[in-house]
């Protein structure tokens, strides 16, 4: 898919007849006089029996308080669900009206929709389109549209989204952190927001919808520019390793997980009521790296992710997601690469790229797509290991024969960043792509945290001496003990990297630390009790949690009070 040649593909296909798209006229083309309103009717995804499609309205007629849209199928069409509009069937004729909160429809301005339906037979494009009575996509002259618009493309992005511009605070995450002693330092910091099942898309439980938080990062943004983080975030069968954090979606759903979850984000994404913003999306966490190192014959392999690989649902999913939201020209996709301690060693780290670059060619996706990628998401690896470096020998033994290292490439996370970009261009992805790492939870502060190198007594106490990182082994992940805040949110801090971001909001727990009854498909997972003694993915050591802790993505204030306690740098 060509995202800069989309839309006139689009067009050339409705003057053949064939079904897909049916794409407005420019009313600025020369020779056209402007038309009252135009309607981009896209047929997103289409099976046997139902399709999916997007609509956007274009108004170029006096400012409107309200508004309503109708058309006419001529097969048995018939509109199952929908989002962002009220819509209403009788018989063939289908009308759309505004929410509350899409009412108003400025001169020049444009508003989207959606909608899933069922079909036999042929799905064709309806012919014609009225917005309030008004026909759409004619002029007022005797031959109508001639010629498709010049769709431009994203050319308007710029190359890194974070270079002078602001990022948006959360209002939840801030009023919980200046809830707690001396959180107001650091309340202001920007974190993500995570669209972690469906209903987080209009807000549930009394949070925030998609909508509510892209109004309000327009009000934050001011006349300057501002980034949007969203961490994109339901996959069927999540997280196949880590049952805190399995999802609502079955391992098969990947059907649901396109048409209620990725396109209705895409429908409020397209909006033009928020191309101003930079919208950097992180796409699906944890996910395609499970298939690399917990499959197969590997001690690590875990059944679930068997099945995910079996499936291809990972990849579709991905997949889609890319290619859907690549569509919009201010969204900048950041797909999530792991971290150090997790493809960091010879035998995951071409592959884990190879598989990257198969999940960006899936569904409709091309390279084109990504943007970048973002390492270390909720995770606890040290950014730079300042006293000792992979190429240290000790005792007669090379550092990565020590027990912490275990023969790993990299010793810390912006090394394994730096270099695993050059091995995703190698791949096939583009020059300029660009790298996040969450910095949010791996500054390992406090009083514990070493001043120099370990004792050269062997390797060991070489490496287990000086290294910042203090956890028990780095395929720990959950809550755990000593860590602290790190490096604060930086545009461009070194080569190749776009940004430090805080993705994971700090504060907001990994998974409870025992069995908690819930509705959110959150399970129990015993790398999150303190007890356990682990298993061959940590290397069989303690899980080193914290202890009292919530479902995952719920306030931990006693770990909050300890990530500010041993932040690095230190906080003020």
């Amino acid at each position: 898919m060509s995202r800069t040649r989309t839309a006139l593909l689009a067009a050339m296909a409705l003057v053949a007849g064939a079904t897909g798209t049916a794409f407005a006229v420019d009313p600025g083309s020369a020779g056209i006089a402007a038309v009252p309103c135009t309607v981009d009717y896209k047929i997103q995804n289409q099976w046997s029996t139902g399709f999916t499609a997007a609509v956007t309205v274009t108004n170029n007629s006096a400012a409107k308080s309200s508004w309503s849209l109708k058309w006419s199928y001529a097969g048995n069409q018939k509109i199952t669900s929908g989002w962002n509009a009220k819509i209403g069937q009788s018989g063939a004729a289908v009308t759309a009206a505004n929410e509350t909160y899409n009412a108003q429809l400025a001169t020049g301005g444009s508003v989207s929709f959606g909608f899933q339906g069922s079909y036999s037979g042929s799905n064709a494009i309806p012919a014609t389109f009225t917005l309030d009575g008004v026909t759409c996509n004619v002029d007022g002259g005797p031959g109508g549209p001639t010629d498709p618009p010049d769709p431009g493309g994203p050319g308007d992005r710029v190359n890194n989204p974070y270079e002078g511009a602001k990022v948006y605070v959360n209002p939840e995450w801030s009023a919980n952190a200046a809830a707690e002693p001396g959180g107001s330092r650091i309340a202001n910091q920007p974190t993500g927001v995570w669209l972690d099942r469906i209903a987080a898309i209009n807000g549930s439980g009394g949070k925030m919808g998609l909508r509510a938080h892209l109004d309000e990062a327009l009000r934050q943004k001011g006349s300057g520019e501002l980034v949007v983080q969203l961490v994109i975030y339901n996959l069927p069968g999540r997280d196949c390793a880590a049952l805190a954090s399995n999802g609502e979606l079955g391992p098969t759903e990947i059907d649901r997980y396109k048409t209620e979850y990725i396109d209705p984000i895409k429908a409020i994404l397209a909006d033009s009521k928020y191309a101003s913003l930079r919208i950097v999306t992180t796409v699906e966490i944890d996910s395609l790296p499970n298939l690399v190192t917990n499959t197969g014959s590997r001690p690590t392999a875990v059944p679930q992710c068997d099945v995910m690989k079996a499936n291809g649902n990972y990849v579709k999913g991905v997949g889609y997601a890319l290619n859907k939201l690549g569509d919009v020209p201010n969204v900048y996709n950041y797909v999530d690469a792991g971290h150090h301690g997790w493809i960091g060693w010879d035998d995951n780290f071409g592959a884990s790229a190879t598989l990257f670059k198969e999940a960006a060619s899936a569904e409709g996706a091309t390279v084109d797509d990504v943007h970048g990628f973002i390492t270390n998401t909720a995770n606890y690896s040290a950014l730079k290991e300042n006293n000792f470096t992979i190429n240290d020998n000790v005792a007669g033994k090379s550092v990565r024969e020590s027990k912490w290292i275990d023969w790993n490439r990299y010793v810390d996370e912006q090394s394994f960043a730096q270099s695993f970009r050059n091995q995703l261009v190698s791949a096939g992805f583009p020059s300029d792509i660009g790298m996040l790492i969450d910095t949010s939870r791996n500054g390992w502060g406090g009083t514990a945290r070493p001043t120099g190198p370990g004792a050269t007594t062997s390797v060991d106490t070489y490496v287990d001496g000086g290294r910042y990182d203090r956890r028990f082994n780095a395929g720990n992940w959950c809550n755990q003990s000593g860590a602290g805040l790190g490096e604060r949110p930086k545009a461009a801090p070194a080569a190749g990297i776009d940004a430090y971001v805080w993705m994971k909001p700090p504060g907001e727990s990994d998974g409870a630390s025992k069995q908690i009854p819930n509705d959110e498909g959150k399970g129990f997972d015993r790398m999150c009790d303190p007890t356990y003694t682990g298993n061959p993915r940590n290397n069989n050591n303690m899980s080193g949690a914290l202890p009292d802790a919530p479902l995952s993505g719920h306030w931990f204030s006693a770990q909050f009070r300890q990530l500010m306690q041993n932040a690095y740098p230190p906080l003020s």
